[in-house]
């Protein structure tokens, strides 16, 4: 079973810290990591990138032990975020309702192949990536790694920025900060950031498996002249490097567009420079809910759909 970071003990770990309860359930060929979510009115078990199964056999049995849970806890109902799109027939056929009004994980991603050689791993990222991979520190910028969690408040600073020009909501401080004092003890989380003049102009927060590196959070200093020294690139380049080195097999650099989206979409800009590094885009099965309490759940949903 390939496992998502989501459904990953380190992850429960984190959850657990933010004082949420998390259930954890597997048998043959399958697995899941279930975190109780509650609200006014309502409670669900959500699955993130979740449950992990070998086929469809494996994946009723889970959805079934899932079910079960939720009727004990009597939740209003379950979602899960299945990785493998051909899983969606098996839930389609289930009573089982796609999730499009709200924002959710990803369900396209970029993943990069690190099993392939170095040089060629290289030769497969855009001109434009191996020129700055190969020259970034000409321009006096480093690359940086670390886990120590107090150095998460580099990666916040940017945060913000990108949260002010781009009008979003980020996660809270301490969310990440809490991530970081449960997940780089683990050795499940890492911290690059790229420096000028020993000043940080880039950072980005990866987690990593047994197998693969993910790329989670990122944000650089909006001065211009920061800006083109691309130090964003190069912060990448290297953690792929690293990965490579590392001995992981593949760097999912988490969250693009769909094929075909709209230029303006807000995140074209995000895709475009994903998959610069060369690699391939993925699909997942996407987030789907099951009712347990259909009254309750529909005035949930319809009340979502008009936020």
């Amino acid at each position: 079973m390939n496992q998502h970071f989501l459904q990953s003990t380190a992850w429960q770990a984190f959850q657990e810290s933010l004082g949420r309860t998390a259930f954890r359930d597997s048998g043959p060929g399958w697995e899941y990591l279930a975190i109780l979510e509650r609200s006014t009115g309502n409670s669900r078990l959500y699955c993130p990138y979740g449950p992990t199964a070998d086929d469809e056999h494996s994946l009723a049995a889970a959805l079934d032990s899932l079910a079960q849970l939720g009727k004990k806890h009597h939740v209003t109902f379950l979602r899960v975020e299945p990785t493998n799109p051909n899983f969606t027939t098996h839930l389609k056929s289930h009573d089982w309702k796609k999730v499009t009004y709200q924002k959710l994980q990803p369900e396209h991603s970029h993943v990069i192949d690190l099993t392939q050689p170095q040089d060629q791993l290289i030769a497969y990222m855009a001109q434009p990536v191996r020129n700055v991979y190969r020259n970034y520190h000409k321009k006096g910028v480093s690359v940086h790694r670390s886990t120590d969690p107090h150095d998460i408040d580099i990666l916040l600073k940017f945060v913000h920025q990108v949260a002010r020009h781009r009008g979003i909501t980020p996660h809270s401080d301490s969310y990440f900060r809490q991530q970081a004092a449960t997940l780089f003890p683990l050795g499940a989380a890492t911290l690059y950031y790229a420096a000028l003049d020993n000043q940080p102009i880039a950072a980005a927060l990866f987690y990593h498996s047994s197998n693969t590196l993910y790329y989670a959070h990122a944000g650089a200093s909006s001065d211009p002249a920061h800006r083109k020294l691309n130090a964003s690139t190069a912060l990448l380049a290297e953690a792929i490097i690293d990965a490579q080195q590392r001995g992981l097999a593949k760097a999912d650099l988490y969250g693009i567009a769909p094929d075909g989206a709209d230029k303006n979409h807000p995140w074209a800009g995000f895709t475009k420079f994903k998959r610069s590094f060369g690699g391939h885009d993925v699909t997942f099965a996407g987030a789907w809910d099951l009712p347990l309490q259909r009254s309750r759940y529909w005035l949930y949903r319809a009340y979502q759909a008009l936020r």
